[in-house]
């Protein structure tokens, strides 16, 4: 069996460390905001070149509280791609404003910066790109479009860690850059865990205090906050991988190129291009008989995985907000698209497999 994820797998060579700094936080005594996370904070911001990181508890809560530190007006409409996964929309919605869903490239299946300006109207305040699958967005077009519109930028980055635009790390063009380490993540913990990133010095301090129930001095509360930190424990386990993430990324575009070089043209392939440095977190293809294909794989011993099956406009829980609306395109990806094995533990051997039964489909 060729599984699509084992989290034992990929993590096996670190048990030996994580157990070392578990032992190490354990009889530190300190377990909440200690040296762990501030380390972790300052790995993290160095890795990217970026001035400040906040480590909090999620993706979902980064994204929320980097909107809620905006300070927009209430219901703001935030743009939107209409193919993300639900966290994205989730975020908008929590802090009370208008999701406005913004179709992607047919291509990247990313945000279409022609699309976008399609949907700005007065109460525009923000987009919100996602980096989807570990493929930056067209970085150039979509600064200038915030940058003639006045709109603030917020980047999700759950899936891009390591990813490049032109050579500048994703997560660090926009006013916030937010990230998830969840655990299937190429930067994963052993659990829940997210962090922002962010240029400005004034967002730095009111997100660090929104994070920790408002508070930038014990007992102290300058900020209607949350309760949204990272864990000591995950931190010190995400401060062991980080130390691996370009050797994680290098191995994962290794496996990308066998697809590419060997799936026939049977299958849509995902788009490579000049100066975008993809380090694919999810490698997905796309074919008008899917399931049938999922299917097939499965029986032939295969996993893989559907990121997503239902687009965000006809998820039960949020069709109030799109009434009426059509995405055509969004449609088209989510009813098409296939995940395919491309972990940490992967073998070469284990992806030409793939290859060869695929091309029999």
């Amino acid at each position: 069996m060729i599984e699509y994820e084992n989290l034992k797998k990929s993590n096996q060579k670190f048990f030996l460390e994580y157990e070392k700094s578990f032992s190490k936080i354990l009889k530190s005594g300190w377990y909440i905001l200690g040296k762990q996370v501030q380390k972790f904070e300052e790995n993290f911001s160095k890795y990217l070149n970026i001035k400040n990181c906040v480590g909090v508890a999620n993706g979902l809560d980064a994204l929320t509280i980097a909107i809620q530190s905006l300070n927009l007006p209430k219901e703001s409409e935030i743009l939107v791609p209409s193919n993300t996964y639900v966290a994205t929309v989730l975020a908008i919605i929590n802090n009370g404003h208008k999701p406005v869903l913004v179709e992607p490239k047919l291509d990247t299946y990313n945000i279409d910066p022609k699309e976008i300006e399609k949907k700005i109207t007065s109460k525009t305040k923000a987009i919100l790109i996602v980096h989807l699958y570990g493929k930056p967005c067209e970085m150039d077009e979509i600064l200038r479009i915030c940058k003639k519109n006045h709109l603030f930028l917020l980047e999700d980055c759950a899936q891009s860690h390591g990813a490049t635009y032109k050579n500048q790390m994703t997560g660090t063009f926009g006013d916030f850059g937010c990230f998830s380490f969840y655990p299937t993540k190429n930067l994963g913990a052993i659990g829940d865990a997210g962090a922002l990133v962010c240029h400005n010095d004034e967002f730095y301090q009111k997100v660090k205090k929104i994070r920790n129930y408002g508070s930038g001095k014990k007992y102290y509360n300058e900020e209607i906050g949350c309760n949204s930190r990272l864990d000591e424990i995950q931190a010190g386990f995400l401060n062991i991988k980080l130390k691996f993430l370009d050797k994680f990324t290098s191995h994962k575009r290794k496996l990308a190129n066998i697809y590419l070089e060997n799936l026939n043209n049977k299958f849509i392939l995902p788009k490579v291009e000049k100066n975008y440095f993809d380090v694919y977190h999810i490698f997905n293809i796309r074919h008008e008989k899917r399931d049938q294909l999922k299917e097939f794989l499965l029986k032939k011993d295969i996993k893989t995985e559907i990121h997503y099956p239902i687009p965000p406009h006809k998820q039960e829980a949020l069709k109030s907000f799109f009434k009426g609306e059509k995405f055509p395109i969004a449609e088209e990806i989510h009813k098409t698209t296939l995940s395919l094995p491309i972990a940490y533990f992967h073998t070469e051997n284990d992806i030409m497999k793939v290859c060869k039964v695929m091309n029999k489909f």
